[in-house]
């Protein structure tokens, strides 16, 4: 086997959930992971935009997921020196640590090229991550409607829906651990059914772009949002706000503590000005759903040594 000399993977963040697709919906959006691998004699990560993350490589997310796809085809993984960048914000429900994972993953499959099919590549990122909305998003691209069960994923890919999504991304981090204590620990019968309903009409709205009523349902979640508004005290604030504007409906990216508002492409920049004047600590960013998803290019960068 012949081992790329160098090599570049771009994966795209995403956001999940969008209101009532809980653990199942997610979508690629344009916020982006950037690795720029070289041949070297030893790992080495350096994360060039974020000087003061610069994790242990037996801590490093990225490399061990590759190492873990490397030896579930017991292969041994040849070193590289890993330049890494990131406007995906760590934290803010906008999938940098499902992007990290398929990073991870495509850096074993294309390096040692075991070619993993896309299947295969799912079925490892979820059971890395735990659940498939976000790193589905990232690996496929568009919007994906996925399940997970103990023993495989199903996944739909569908077209990037036609509307912007204003972003507001404040300025503190959210635990997914902790955003998920604060869920119940069951619901019943008939708000699971309500829950489902809603999700289900939320993909046919988004497909038909039918903004309204995608909105209307994005905030009509029963699964998780009116749970976890507590740990997003804005969040109340920046709906009224993006409504009043023209948004068709605000929701939780993720676990939050990011805002997303659907929005036309007429509208989005006007919104996204007045979120910005009401909150001028928070970053607010129109994303846009991207088609593509993780992609895999070869470089030619000179081998790194020591002496680099």
């Amino acid at each position: 086997m012949t081992v790329p000399a160098a090599f570049q993977i771009k994966v795209p963040g995403s956001t999940a959930n969008l209101g009532p697709g809980f653990d199942s919906i997610g979508m690629a959006v344009s916020r982006y992971l950037f690795l720029n691998a070289v041949r070297s004699d030893h790992w080495q990560f350096n994360y060039t935009d974020q000087p003061d993350f610069q994790p242990a490589l037996n801590e490093n997310l990225i490399y061990i997921t590759a190492k873990q796809t490397a030896e579930s085809r017991h292969a041994s993984l040849s070193p590289y020196s890993v330049e890494v960048r990131s406007d995906i914000p760590i934290a803010r429900g906008l999938g940098s640590s499902a992007a990290a994972i398929i990073a991870g993953i495509e850096l074993a499959d294309f390096s040692l090229g075991l070619g993993l099919s896309e299947s295969e590549k799912s079925w490892m990122a979820c059971r890395s991550e735990g659940h498939p909305d976000n790193v589905t998003a990232s690996l496929y691209g568009g919007l994906v409607v996925s399940t997970q069960s103990t023993s495989e994923v199903s996944s739909v890919r569908l077209p990037a829906p036609d509307f912007d999504f204003v972003t507001v991304i404040p300025d503190f981090e959210l635990k997914t651990s902790d955003a998920r204590s604060a869920l119940p620990a069951s619901l019943s019968f008939r708000k699971a059914v309500e829950g489902s309903s809603i999700a289900n009409v939320l993909i046919c709205a988004l497909l038909s772009h039918d903004g309204e009523l995608a909105g209307k349902m994005m905030e009509s979640d029963q699964f998780h949002q009116p749970f976890r508004a507590g740990l997003i005290p804005d969040m109340a604030k920046i709906a009224r706000i993006a409504r009043d504007s023209g948004a068709y409906g605000s929701f939780l990216s993720g676990a939050g503590p990011t805002v997303m508002s659907l929005a036309s492409k007429d509208d989005s920049s006007q919104i996204r000005e007045r979120l910005q004047e009401a909150f001028p600590d928070y970053e607010c960013v129109v994303l846009r759903p991207v088609a593509h998803g993780v992609q895999t290019e070869v470089s030619s960068p000179a081998y790194r040594g020591t002496d680099q």
